[in-house]
């Protein structure tokens, strides 16, 4: 009688490990947000965390390893305001809610932002396939939307696709483009008063460009 072959239960990770593992990534995003993928290496990483390079490598095997991770993570939290875009809401204000939701997200994480731009603006060697895939048709789900809504007469006729693309243009653009913001305004959007003016003022021009 053959025997029954043993399952190894995967080990869950103790809190230390869970510890070291988000130190490491949050060394990662600094060092990627500030130099990309090709210009950052392991010994930045490693020197961020203040851990040792082969203590590094025991939580993650490579640079594209610990990349990939971060990517993984941004996506679902990058994407979540356009999923929350609603048919059933107001069309006016469903938009100028997901304008309101990238400017916070532009404040809150700008690294996020520039690791995802430094990634696009490469090539999207890592992503290419999420990005002709799930961000693909996401994005034509929503253009789908606002295009019904126009046809419908509930806001100006514009191309849905580019009224998308806009967004995320003039939202990222503080985050992606940080340092020229401060240098040319003296503050950043993580002032409160230039955060609320910076929403303000992108709340007002979609209004302008949809508004019947």
């Amino acid at each position: 009688m053959m025997g029954t072959a043993k399952v190894e239960k995967p080990q869950r990770k103790t809190r230390i490990q869970r510890a070291n593992e988000q130190k490491i990534l949050e060394a990662a995003l600094e060092v990627f947000s500030q130099h990309g993928f090709r210009g950052s290496t392991i010994d930045q990483i490693s020197e961020e965390a203040g851990m040792s390079k082969p203590n590094l490598l025991y939580y993650f095997k490579s640079k594209q390893d610990i990349h990939e991770t971060l990517l993984s993570r941004l996506l679902d939290s990058w994407l979540a305001p356009m999923r929350a875009l609603s048919k059933d809401g107001d069309p006016l204000e469903e938009i100028l809610n997901y304008v309101r939701l990238k400017v916070e997200m532009s404040r809150d994480f700008p690294r996020e932002s520039r690791l995802f731009a430094n990634e696009i603006i490469q090539g999207a060697p890592r992503i290419k396939p999420i990005l002709e895939g799930e961000i693909n048709d996401l994005l034509n789900e929503k253009a789908a939307i606002i295009g019904n809504w126009m046809e419908e007469g509930k806001l100006k006729k514009v191309d849905p696709k580019h009224l998308i693309f806009s967004i995320w243009a003039t939202t990222q653009h503080y985050a992606d483009f940080e340092e020229q913001v401060r240098m040319v305004l003296g503050r950043g959007i993580d002032d409160p008063v230039e955060f609320e003016n910076t929403k303000a003022f992108l709340v007002n021009m979609f209004t302008s460009m949809l508004k019947i």
